[in-house]
């Protein structure tokens, strides 16, 4: 499994992340990172564990299955954030000097599954503030339009537009704020630069945390779709405990505007190879 990247991360695809939101990388991950973390998927799956949700309603076919936090409890994921190049590239993208991880985050979506990842952008979600703050979705198996592969509306992060959080379920928790809900941009393809990109296991999209995105459901009827997140924090990023976040696994013993760290916010080492920008 291989610990750092197997090329640098150039200025140009850096540049992209910023005028984009959006950025698109191929092959980061061995084969070996994507069977380990897909067999850790599939019994995770088999005898979960918690927080996980099950998000397909008893009658529906498929199966929309999420979990979050699996770092704590599963060698395999914490493996993935503290051995792996995640916490490198996303140094690289965020142009900076430390790296916080934040949270891991599973989403599959079995053949014919019906449920849709509402269109949202993310940091209306976390109780966490700031420029430097990423997420690097891997793809375990093959991602495209017909199984639920990701779309986004290129440079909206630009519009620093917070969107009311909205779970698959629409939990009452997120809901409790004033902000308008996003719109679904995938019926608004000629009025929006919506991008989406056909992903190989081991592909990866990085995007900003204020990038609208979403994801149908999986029509496919044989190719299971497993996305696993996994959310960063640089130099800039502090706390900001906003009611109807994302509650924290424990406490993170910081106050309003405290710079991430400590147990709930692990700072991850991370050795760039020669060339990459950090």
């Amino acid at each position: 499994m291989n610990r750092t990247l197997p090329r640098p991360i150039t200025e140009d695809e850096i540049a992209t992340y910023e005028r984009d939101g959006v950025l698109l990388l191929r092959g980061l991950f061995d084969r070996d990172w994507v069977t380990r973390m897909r067999d850790a998927t599939l019994r995770l799956m088999e005898k979960p564990r918690h927080p996980r949700r099950e998000l397909t309603p008893q009658d529906n076919p498929g199966r929309f299955f999420m979990c979050v936090y699996m770092w704590r409890i599963d060698p395999d994921f914490r493996a993935f954030v503290f051995e792996s190049p995640a916490a490198e590239i996303a140094a690289a993208l965020m142009r900076s000097s430390r790296v916080n991880f934040f949270y891991d985050h599973l989403f599959v979506k079995e053949p014919g599954t019906l449920e849709p990842t509402h269109w949202h952008n993310d940091l209306p979600f976390w109780p966490v503030l700031g420029e430097q703050i990423t997420s690097i979705w891997i793809a375990l198996t093959p991602a495209t339009e017909e199984n639920s592969g990701l779309e986004y509306v290129r440079g909206s992060h630009k519009w620093r537009k917070w969107y009311k959080a909205i779970t698959p379920s629409r939990d009452a928790h997120y809901a409790a704020t004033e902000l308008e809900e996003c719109p679904n941009f995938s019926t608004l393809r000629d009025r929006y630069d919506v991008v989406s990109w056909s992903m190989e296991p081991g592909d990866i999209l990085v995007h900003h945390p204020l990038t609208a995105h979403g994801a149908p459901g999986n029509a496919s009827l044989s190719e299971r779709r497993i996305g696993l997140a996994t959310r960063w924090t640089g130099d800039d990023a502090m706390y900001d405990p906003r009611p109807a976040t994302l509650p924290l696994a424990g406490d993170p013993g910081l106050a309003k505007g405290d710079p991430l760290g400590g147990p709930e916010f692990p700072e991850v080492p991370w050795r760039p190879r020669e060339g990459t920008q950090a």
